[in-house]
């Protein structure tokens, strides 16, 4: 593809994150940003560690960048946000020497002591593995700590304005809350001088020429501390228009659970004196049971679950995958995922520019697509473990090369780690559920021709071929649907209602080991 027919294809290109990055295009139609680059934003609460909610924040904004730098020769950045000067609210449950933390309630995560024992603060220590989280998976990024962006006074111009505007920003804050709320709240929260806890505590006065804040603490002792520097740090939804505004933000996206803030958003970094920035609002994800995931109570799949079962790759695929619409987001999705983004690279090789740019792969990968070399299916790896009881990936391996004798773990690295990961799917999901019967008459009378028809076949391991041969005997046995002669089988044969496409089964499997298989499934030792 030349840059010239890409840019031309991508500019109409229906893909989502082709659309997006148009829409943004159009914010520097009559001129390119003062900044010199189009900013990219992601946030980020240290207070637990990275979850998938993260990577998928990260990978979906990523492709809406790698789309923009398509269409478009403006620079970009993608910024990560840390917003470690939250107060701990409180101890979290799934920490070491957790009692250490019982006197730093409310004091900024970089305030708390790490009770890993690892860095200066827990703040940092949560910082260190969101950047190790993102590194691993090669996103390009810059890191901020809001503890180092509001100390280090990168925020002070904006935090001065904020003075300034204090009564605007406010009259924006007050509609939105309850009303016992609006008596003591206030966008900025002081960090107490003597204590250093987030004081969420009501202001007796905001001096906007002199840059400070005055308020009663706790102990309804007065302070005055100015807002630069670091003493004063803005409330959560306030904050958030005052970063826009203080680096120039252009795109953000987040989950629909902030949606209905996003005017408060960008009212306040208007407010400040910058326009509001692109939104993208994704949809939630859901567990099996149609709930939202939440990182508080484990419920979905982990990142560092989904990488037990299958590649980074493949949750890139699931993420790719309409962004609009609620998705479950369990176990069961992860084959599938596995299975399509295969079928997609293979598809890629093959297409035109506009075919590609729709495909999911494009958005993975950028211009670097690379060959997939699963010469067999996840799905059907897991059916061969099944039958094979093969304890590891080298099990597998000999029935693999039989069917593929091209292949080796060492020339299909892909296909060598989807085997192990195969192997550990089916141990842990798979096996447990599975459920044999015994045939019916109609149904034992079919399997016994098949056998009978596998012992006499001489086309080799031809998968179409066996296909054919399948086919035949489930009609030549009057099923009608002929899916009730297949779900035969898996079930019989396999322990599921659900199976692979049978004649590639019995090519990957071997011809005599699928006669055996039969004959165990018509002598009931596989119901048993």
């Amino acid at each position: 593809m030349n840059m010239s027919e890409l840019r031309d294809a991508a500019l109409t290109s229906k893909a989502w994150p082709f659309e997006e990055a148009r829409r943004l295009l159009k914010r520097y139609e009559k001129a390119p940003p003062e900044k010199g680059y189009v900013l990219f934003e992601t946030g980020y609460g240290p207070s637990g560690l990275p979850h998938i909610g993260t990577f998928g924040e990260v990978s979906r904004t990523t492709m809406v960048r790698r789309a923009f730098e398509v269409i478009s020769d403006i620079p970009t950045k993608l910024v990560c946000f840390s917003d470690d000067l939250d107060g701990m609210r409180k101890i979290p449950g799934n920490v070491p020497n957790a009692e250490m933390l019982a006197d730093h309630v409310q004091k900024p995560l970089t305030s708390v002591p790490d009770p890993f024992g690892t860095h200066d603060s827990f703040g940092d220590h949560n910082n260190a593995m969101l950047r190790r989280f993102l590194d691993t998976f090669g996103f390009e990024y810059e890191f901020i700590s809001a503890t180092e962006f509001y100390r280090s006074g990168r925020f002070d111009a904006v935090l001065l304005r904020a003075a300034e505007k204090y009564d605007a920003i406010m009259e924006v804050m007050l509609k939105s809350l309850r009303e016992e709320r609006r008596q003591s709240y206030s966008i900025f929260l002081p960090i107490h001088p003597e204590t250093g806890r987030v004081l969420y505590v009501p202001m007796k006065e905001v001096n906007a020429k002199d840059g400070t804040i005055t308020f009663d603490d706790e102990d309804g002792r007065e302070w005055t501390l100015p807002v630069t520097g670091g003493n004063v740090k803005l409330q959560w939804k306030p904050d958030f228009g005052a970063r826009w505004a203080a680096l120039g933000v252009d795109f953000e996206m987040y989950g629909k659970d902030h949606s209905t803030n996003t005017p408060i958003y960008d009212r306040i970094c208007r407010i400040l004196g910058a326009p509001a920035p692109e939104h993208f609002t994704y949809e939630l994800f859901l567990d099996e049971n149609g709930q939202k995931i939440s990182k508080t109570s484990g419920n979905g799949v982990s990142i560092d679950e989904w990488l037990t079962y299958a590649s980074t790759e493949s949750l890139s695929y699931f993420m790719y995958l309409k962004p609009k619409t609620a998705k479950r987001m369990h176990f069961d999705v992860i084959p599938k995922a596995v299975d399509e983004y295969h079928q997609q690279l293979r598809a890629y090789a093959t297409q035109d520019t506009k075919a590609r740019l729709a495909n999911p792969v494009f958005h993975i990968h950028g211009h670097n697509v690379p060959a997939s070399d699963m010469v067999v299916p996840f799905a059907m790896l897991l059916n061969l473990a099944s039958v094979s009881s093969a304890t590891d990936k080298a099990g597998l391996w000999g029935f693999i090369q039989r069917y593929a004798p091209e292949a080796s773990p060492e020339t299909h690295p892909g296909l060598d780690a989807a085997a192990g990961f195969a192997v550990r799917y089916f141990k842990d999901f798979v096996a447990p559920t599975r459920e044999f019967r015994l045939p019916g008459d109609k149904e034992r009378a079919a399997l016994e021709d098949l056998t009978a028809r596998l012992r006499t076949w001489d086309g080799g391991l031809d998968a179409e071929e066996l296909q054919t041969l399948v086919f035949a005997v489930g009609k030549d046995h009057g099923f009608d649907p002929l899916r009730d002669w297949f779900k035969a089988l898996y079930e019989v044969l396999l322990g599921a209602s659900q199976g692979p496409r049978f004649g590639g089964f019995i090519a990957l499997y071997g011809v005599d080991e699928t006669i055996a298989l039969i004959e165990q499934g018509l002598a009931g030792d596989l119901a048993g």
